[in-house]
This record gives C-alpha cells, structure tokens and sequence, in this order.
C-alpha cells in the first residue's frame, strides 16, 4: 500500500481538479442550443473578430461557465468554513438559512424597483440586498443554535437552519406572487445561471476572490478551532474574533453567490466532507481542494441541466439538491448515533 501524504493528496486533487474544471469550461463554452466545435470555441476565444459565434461564447456561454466555476468554488468554501467553526459536519450556507435570506432581500429590492420610481438596482446593488439578508438568517440561525461557549448543537441548527429557510423562501414567494413577480423571483428561489453577465463575474471576482483569500488565510485558525473550544484557547486562540471574521467570510461569498446565481443548495455541503475524506483535516488543505472541486460539480451541473431537457433549462438547485439530500440524511443520522 502506497502511503502518499496528506500535503501531496492536496496537491494531486488540485491538479485533477483544475484539468477537469478547464475540460468542463471548454465544453460548457461549446454546448448549447447552438452546438459550436471545439475547434471554433477556440479559435473564438483567441479570435478579435465579430461574428455570431464568438458573439455567443464571448457574451453569453462564457460568463455563465466562469460563473459557475466562481459560485460552485465559493459555496463550497464558504460550507467548509462554517464547518470548521462549528464543528458541524452539516454545516452549509443553504442548511444554515443564509442562502433563503439573501434569497427574501432580493425579493424585497424586486418590490422596491417595482413600487418606487427611479429606484433601480444593478449587480451591486442586489448584491448588497443579498449581504443584508444573508448576515441577519446567518447571524440569526447561528445564535439560535449556539450553547455555552459559542459551541454550536448541530440538531439545533438544521432545524433552526431548515425553519427560517422554509420561512424566509415562503414569504418570498408570498411577496413576489401579490405584487405579480413570481416570474422573476423563481429564478432566485431555484437556482441558475441564464442571467449571469460580465459583470456578476467581475464582482464575484472582487467580492469573492479577496474573501477566498482571507479564508486561506484564517485556515490555520480555522483548523485550531475545529479541534474544539478548549484546545483553541489553550492555544492562545481568540475564538470569537475567529468565528466572526469567518462569519464575515461566509456572508460575503454566500452573498455574493445568491445576487448572481440565486438559491443553489448543498454544494458547500457535499464538497467539503469528499475533500475531508481525502485530505484529512487540515483547512489548509480543505479550503483550495474545496474552491477547485466546488466549481467542477457546478460546472457540470450546469451543463447537464442545460441538456436534460433542451430547449428547456432544469434548474440546476434541483440538480444540487439531488446530490445534497442523500448526505445530508447520512451525516444526519451519523451525527444522532
């Protein structure tokens, strides 16, 4: 039996990882209702000729693929974040209701560009909505479940969790369908990419990047933390500050997630315990194998709800949810043993 560190599994599922993302964006890029060669999808990407071909990959297919790598990367860190900090192997920002409450802000600043006039949101402005939903559901659920010593009950919190999602995603579509909305808001409740533009990814890249960043640094502190409370401040660990810095960090990349691809559930959830299982413990480690492989599954999860049913798009939270609900029942009942 070959015995490969921990520090070299890291590496190796980064490398297959990055080779899959970049198989997965190509062929993103390619497929579609207008089928283009890969030989064309390349030379439009290198080409600064204007045609209806690298008119369709360079303003639609390939922000919607970069999108999706970004989302995919930065749910799955934010869920190994919130991880390490509660020491909640069901920790996600969906399980956790942050996802459902940037979700019910947007459905309030849908209400506000439709009621008050001149009051019009871009990207930024419903990404902020989407912060100010994803602190109080995020803030909310956290203290909920929390016992003494900022220890979190992880019963506690999926249920706190599982209720104000519920409640929040319900009167959201309350709200949307009296103020005849229901059209534009059910691309946020179930999650897609058919609106995302250039300039979602260049705020998910500001946004996101520089957050992503941050965890990587925190990851040290993070790995401390999850050994548990009192070994954190036996180490000289200032264990609140870490865990609102973290909360900071999962507020920030959930939230920018939701403003540009709406309401995907579980991938900060599933990505995080495949990469512990490989990789071991160390955030480190678990955070970058989490960005890599958070955007392959979404990748691809967009492309097979592009296909399932062409024209038509399946959206791609249900596909998610496919794959989440199974381990979320798993680690669920390995939790109550």
């Amino acid at each position: 039996m070959i015995n490969i560190s921990k520090k070299k599994k890291a590496f190796l599922l980064i490398l297959i990882g990055l080779v899959m993302l970049i198989s997965g964006l190509l062929l993103s890029i390619s497929l579609g209702a207008n089928d283009i060669s890969f030989s064309t999808t390349i030379k439009s990407l290198l080409s600064s000729d204007v045609d209806i071909n690298t008119s369709i990959i360079k303003d639609i297919r390939l922000p919607r693929a970069l999108a999706a790598a970004l989302v995919g990367g930065f749910l799955s860190v934010s869920g190994a974040v919130m991880q390490g900090i509660t020491r909640n192997p069901i920790a996600d920002p969906s399980v956790m209701g942050i996802t459902q409450g940037a979700t019910f802000t947007i459905a309030i600043a849908l209400v506000l560009q439709t009621l008050v006039p001149g009051f019009a949101l871009g990207s930024f402005g419903l990404m902020l909505f989407a912060f100010l939903g994803a602190s109080i559901s995020g803030i909310l659920v956290y203290f909920v479940s929390s016992k003494s010593r900022g220890k979190v009950d992880p019963v506690k919190l999926a249920l706190a969790g599982t209720a104000l999602g519920t409640l929040l995603v319900s009167l959201a579509t309350a709200v949307s369908m009296y103020f005849n909305l229901s059209q534009q808001l059910s691309f946020w409740i179930s999650g897609g990419l058919t609106s995302a533009k250039w300039e979602g990814v260049k705020l998910l890249f500001l946004v996101g990047g520089a957050t992503t960043i941050l965890s990587m640094i925190m990851a040290p502190k993070i790995t401390i933390l999850s050994l548990g409370e009192e070994v954190a401040i036996g180490l000289g660990q200032k264990t609140n500050l870490v865990r609102f810095i973290c909360l900071i960090i999962v507020i920030l990349l959930a939230g920018s997630s939701v403003a540009v691809a709406g309401n995907i559930v579980f991938v900060g959830l599933i990505i995080p315990q495949i990469v512990k299982a490989i990789v071991g413990a160390n955030y480190k480690y678990i955070i970058p194998c989490s960005l890599v492989l958070g955007s392959v599954l979404l990748v691809y999860s967009d492309i097979i709800a592009r296909m399932i049913n062409p024209p038509y798009e399946t959206p791609i939270g249900s596909l998610t949810a496919l794959l989440g609900v199974p381990v979320f029942i798993y680690l669920v009942r390995k939790e109550t043993r």
